[in-house]
């Protein structure tokens, strides 16, 4: 059996979390839909192919999905050996994932990264089991 990974979603420092605003800004069945690809990224990790997931640029890899006609993509990043952070989402409207959402998902595993160590995360997640 191959290594489960875990999927977190980036949080601010403020607590801002842009994937959980996306996605509760989503009909039911859409969110439906959006968990079921989580899962599959959880599941497979970097082996999820095309069309579901892709290499971006500079370890930013992008989830794809059609949701109600509008292309909608998860940027997310591997860390930790066993970690997915998905910093945020949007509608995809031009043919190329705009830089300045592959600047964001770079800004956010920066912060993300100035914050958090293996353990610290391991901790925060146990903590929110409880």
């Amino acid at each position: 059996m191959s290594q489960k990974w875990t999927v977190v979603y980036y949080e601010d420092k403020e607590g801002n979390c842009p994937t959980s605003e996306f996605i509760d800004s989503r009909s039911v069945n859409n969110q439906a839909k959006i968990m079921a690809l989580i899962d599959q990224l959880e599941q497979h990790g970097p082996n999820l192919p095309r069309p579901y997931a892709d290499f971006l640029t500079d370890s930013i890899h992008e989830l794809r999905l059609k949701l109600s006609g509008d292309q909608v993509r998860f940027l997310y990043f591997f860390t930790f050996r066993h970690y997915i952070i998905i910093t945020h989402a949007f509608i995809k409207n031009v043919q190329k994932v705009p830089s300045r959402e592959i600047k964001r998902a770079i800004s956010c595993r920066e912060d993300f990264l100035s914050r958090f160590t293996e353990e610290k995360l391991r901790r925060r997640l146990n903590d929110e089991e409880l």
